[in-house]
């Protein structure tokens, strides 16, 4: 059984990860067949939003330890380099907008990868734990990165600190994640804003992905000279014309991400 469940349609490339007898928890085969399913999605034009959620009860319970901690498999410094490093590395460079889709308890690392996504819903039974203090590990999968960015260094700190569970609710209302919708209608509710995502104007949201990841290092005057250098690049676009068009007609516009 493979370990990645991965198809294409309307514009959207739908990944899940398929290990639900262990709680969607990485191992290297899954991590490795993760990435390539985020290359594919990026080098494909078809594809216009990517789609990342779990099978069964769990989103991703982090990094399966038994594989961690058997003397034949990968050690921590494999595990991060190898696996996690460059996920999250993707993820944010993939110029295309990424959802998270978080269908259970996201813990570790698994809860760090989905943060690093652009749009983070959830359903209301899931759950975000930072549990690497509960086996004397630190945050990785860019957690100490994205955390305290997304609720604030004391929050962040706390959370990790303590490995306290955060309920989707409260995810939601601290400003960690986007949406919440009930159980029921779940994923209905986010594979809808995923096919939205897929009509808008890629590129422009591509370009809006850049501008967000220089935010962390630029500083004020330096991302308005971006933000004014990336306007002219996104004025250029096809899409941009049809925007306008479409304004102008009164009609709604139909974007080809281009």
């Amino acid at each position: 059984m493979s370990s990645i469940l991965f198809h294409k349609e309307n514009g959207v490339g739908y990944i899940s990860l398929n290990r639900p007898e262990k709680f969607n928890s990485f191992n290297r085969e899954m991590a490795l067949a993760l990435q390539v399913a985020l290359d594919d999605c990026e080098q494909d034009d078809a594809v216009r939003c990517i789609y990342i959620t779990g099978i069964g009860k769990a989103f991703c319970a982090g990094q399966d330890l038994s594989e961690a901690t058997d003397a034949t498999g990968p050690n921590l410094e494999t595990i991060v380099s190898e696996h996690y490093n460059p996920i999250v590395l993707r993820i944010r460079q993939i110029e295309k907008p990424i959802v998270a889709a978080v269908n259970g308890v996201a813990a570790g690392a698994g809860a760090n990868i989905a943060l690093a996504c652009d749009v983070v819903v959830a359903c209301e039974s899931a759950c975000f734990i930072q549990a690497f203090s509960k086996i004397a590990l630190i945050p990785d999968s860019g957690g100490t990165y994205t955390l305290p960015r997304l609720i604030g260094l004391q929050r962040a700190s706390a959370l990790m600190m303590t490995g306290e569970k955060v309920i989707a609710t409260e995810a939601l209302n601290m400003g960690m994640i986007f949406k919440v919708y009930s159980d029921a209608s779940f994923e209905i509710e986010s594979k809808k804003m995923s096919l939205q995502l897929s009509q808008m104007p890629t590129k422009g949201l591509g370009l809006t992905k850049r501008l967000l990841n220089e935010t962390y290092i630029n500083n004020l005057a330096q991302q308005l000279e971006r933000e004014k250098e990336l306007q002219v690049e996104a004025g250029a676009s096809e899409d941009f014309k049809e925007g306008v068009s479409a304004f102008l007609e009164k009609r709604k516009p139909d974007f080809k991400g281009k």
